[in-house]
C-alpha cells in the first residue's frame, strides 16, 4: 500500500511540473538486455530512445543491484552522461540544479531521516552556484565550498507542494524551530537532504553510485524508477527552497516504480 501511494504521488508531482511532458511507450521492467555505446545493459528497467529529451538526460536503462552490503545505482542515457550542466547565474536564489534521480520505496528512516516522511530518492546533481557537500573536497583544491558544479550524490526526501506548481514536488523543507531526525552528514540546509560523500562514477553513457548499507535487505526489497530532472532554488529558504520544475525523462514512462532490485 505504501509503495503504491508513493508512486501515485510521484507520478502526479513530477508530471505536473513538466509543461512539455511527452508521451512515450511504457518500458518493460522484466529482465532484458539493451546495448548502447560500449555497454550492454541487462535487467532493471529498459526504456526506448525519445527525441524529446536532451541526449545526456534521455534514459535508456535504470537498475539497482547489490554486491554484498553495497547497492549499485545505475542509469544509462543515449548521450554522454554528465556532459550538460546548469549555467551559472552568479547567485543562490533562482539557480538551477540538474539531476539523475532514482526514486525508491525505501523508508527514509533507513538512511537517517524521520520515517515515512516522503519519497526517498538518490540523486546525482550538479549546481555551479552553491556547494552543499561541506564535508568533502570533490575537486581536491583545499576548498570545501566550491565543488557544487561537479556531479555529486545526495539522498533527498521528496514531497508535494502546490507552491512549486500544480501537483508539483519539492525537497521537503524543515520548518523553522523544528529538529527532525537527520543523518550525521546532513549539510545544515533547511531541507531533508543528506551529503554522505559516496561519489558517482560517470563514464560515456552511464552514471553509477555505489552506496554501502548496514542492512542491505532494505534495498533488496525495494521498488525504484529512474528520472532525469531540473530543480530550481527559490528566493526564500521556505518558499519552498528547492522545487522540481522540469522533468526531462522517466525510465518507466509512467513513474510506477516498476524496477525491482537484482532483477
Amino acid at each position: 500500500m505504501r509503495a503504491s501511494i508513493l508512486s501515485a504521488a510521484l507520478l502526479v508531482g513530477l508530471c505536473a511540473t513538466n509543461a512539455n511532458a511527452h508521451t512515450r511507450p511504457q518500458a518493460q521492467p522484466q529482465p532484458q538486455s539493451h546495448s548502447h555505446a560500449n555497454h550492454v545493459h541487462t535487467g532493471g528497467i529498459t526504456a526506448p530512445i525519445t527525441r524529446e529529451a536532451l541526449a545526456p538526460f534521455d534514459i535508456v536503462h535504470a537498475k539497482i543491484k547489490t554486491e554484498g552490503n553495497v547497492a549499485i545505482f545505475h542509469m544509462a542515457v543515449t548521450g554522454r552522461a554528465g556532459s550538460v550542466k546548469p549555467t551559472s547565474t552568479g547567485k543562490f536564489a533562482g539557480s538551477k540544479v540538474f539531476s539523475y534521480v532514482w526514486p525508491t520505496t525505501i523508508n527514509p528512516a533507513e538512511v537517517g531521516f524521520e520515517g515515512d516522511r516522503g519519497i526517498l530518492a538518490l540523486a546525482v546533481t550538479s549546481h555551479p552556484d552553491f556547494d552543499d557537500t561541506p564535508l568533502f573536497d570533490e575537486n581536491r583544491d583545499g576548498n570545501l565550498g566550491n565543488d557544487g558544479g561537479l556531479w555529486h550524490m545526495h539522498w533527498v526526501v521528496l514531497g508535494p507542494d502546490e507552491v512549486c506548481g500544480p501537483g508539483a514536488l519539492k525537497v521537503i523543507d524543515i520548518p523553522a524551530g523544528t529538529k527532525p531526525r537527520l543523518p550525521r552528514t546532513w549539510p545544515s540546509a533547511p531541507i531533508l537532504i543528506d551529503s554522505p560523500g559516496w561519489q558517482p562514477s560517470i563514464s560515456q553513457d552511464t552514471v553509477e553510485v555505489r552506496v554501502p548499507f548496514d542492512d542491505i535487505s532494505v534495498v533488496e526489497g525495494a521498488g525504484f524508477d529512474g528520472v532525469t530532472a531540473g530543480l530550481r532554488v527559490n528566493a526564500s529558504a521556505h518558499a519552498p527552497l528547492l522545487c522540481v520544475v522540469n522533468v526531462f525523462d522517466v525510465a518507466s514512462g509512467n513513474l510506477s516504480l516498476p524496477g525491482r532490485v537484482n532483477r
